[in-house]
């Protein structure tokens, strides 16, 4: 894909050459780019949490990036891709439905449609504002071998955290949706181009600057 806000030509070395300014342009097509953006950095972090997760969950040493196990990390790293791979899936902004989900094969007997249906209930269960995810509590009367109450037990019982074939499968289908997104964006990117080609050089010096050290 070429470099936003270029021509998409190509300088002598094969490579976008790099623009000298960059003008904000404001239309339905860039509405829809830059939503489209946004839900793709979205998928890439789903991405970049199951990686780190594969390794958490198989050892310090087992990936390229090395990560301390720790049920903390692994609880903050689910939490967050499950919250990451819900939200590209938003009403208020339509970019992916539940029926591109549905057309990823995976591997096993479960299929992509269960497993979405399975990843946006656990979605709602660790980004709960009510219930703690991890721990299940029971209040109980401690008793003494005679039967003598000794006071209150709180017993704690840990939920189950999340399994290694899980987290695979969630980066198979975001990996599978970052290559559908990554499509409809050059689509979408021609779409603006068409629009700016349009414009006269006078109208594009008109718009307002983006400063790129601030994006």
């Amino acid at each position: 894909m070429s470099e936003p806000g270029t021509n998409g030509e190509s300088g002598t070395d094969g490579a976008a050459p790099a623009p000298n300014a960059v003008r904000k342009l404001d239309a339905p097509e860039t509405t829809e780019l830059a939503t489209l953006a946004s839900v793709f950095e979205d998928l890439q972090y789903v991405l970049r949490c199951c990686e780190h997760l594969v390794t958490a969950l198989s050892g310090p040493d087992s990936g390229p990036v090395q990560v301390q196990t720790d049920d903390a990390l692994v609880e903050a790293l689910w939490t967050g891709a499950l919250i990451g791979y819900t939200r590209c899936f938003s009403g208020r902004i339509g970019i992916l439905t539940d029926e591109d989900v549905a057309a990823i094969e995976l591997p096993g007997e479960l299929s992509s449609a269960d497993l979405h249906a399975m990843l946006k209930k656990l979605r709602d269960h660790y980004a709960s504002r009510h219930v703690n995810p991890r721990e299940a509590f029971t209040i109980g009367a401690a008793q003494s071998n005679d039967g003598d109450l000794m006071g209150v037990a709180v017993v704690s019982s840990p939920r189950p955290i999340v399994d290694d074939t899980t987290v695979r499968l969630l980066g198979r289908v975001a990996y599978s949706l970052s290559g559908l997104i990554d499509g409809r964006m050059q689509e979408a990117q021609n779409k603006v181009l068409g629009v700016a080609r349009e414009m006269s050089k006078l109208q594009l010096n008109s718009l307002p600057l983006v400063h790129l050290a601030e994006v």
